[in-house]
């Protein structure tokens, strides 16, 4: 986007701002929407003094577990074993990728899409992994070292918890 969109779109979004009304009404909120589609962007927030808007272009999202799954223990000890087994039959050492946040574990941005990453691809550091989903907020979960994907640990819509390990990574 050059800088002359950017200005024009600021520009759009004052005048919409300078309006005498102190809320937002539907048109406002249609004209936001809009302003987000014809400058191709993927989210606008607009706050006035009583009122904040924020309008986020929409993807489809993966289906939440009950949170009654959520609370669920941490993983069992068997599984954990699983991890150190793995790590021994390779004869090196593996990078951990570990879960920040307790949720839901997705390998897909959305149902029906491919998984963002499987057994065997290359990442890169700043690579998206995964989403843990948390209180309906999806979090992308980031490689944080350049190498190979040897084992994804949990399965796809399941509940992780902190310090859960989600993928061991062979390091480049």
């Amino acid at each position: 986007m050059t800088l002359e969109e950017i200005k024009a779109i600021l520009k759009e979004i004052r005048d919409f701002l300078s309006s005498d009304e102190q809320k937002f009404s539907i048109d406002d909120v249609k004209e936001l929407i809009q302003l987000l589609e014809e400058h191709g962007l993927e989210e606008i927030e607009v706050e006035t003094l009583f009122n904040k808007v924020r309008v986020v272009k929409s993807r489809p999202v993966p289906q939440a577990v009950p949170a009654v799954a959520q609370a669920q223990a941490p993983k069992p000890p068997e599984e954990e074993k699983k991890v150190e087994e793995k790590k021994v039959e390779e004869g090196e050492k593996l990078h951990e990728i570990k879960s920040p946040i307790v949720g839901t574990f997705y390998r897909r941005p959305y149902p029906g899409a491919e998984p963002y990453v499987k057994e065997g691809d290359h990442v890169r550091k700043g690579q998206v992994l995964c989403i843990v989903e948390a209180m309906k907020i999806m979090n992308e979960i980031e490689s944080d070292v350049d190498g190979t994907i040897v084992k994804i640990i949990p399965e796809d819509a399941s509940p992780v918890g902190y310090g859960d390990t989600l993928f061991l990574i062979k390091p480049d």
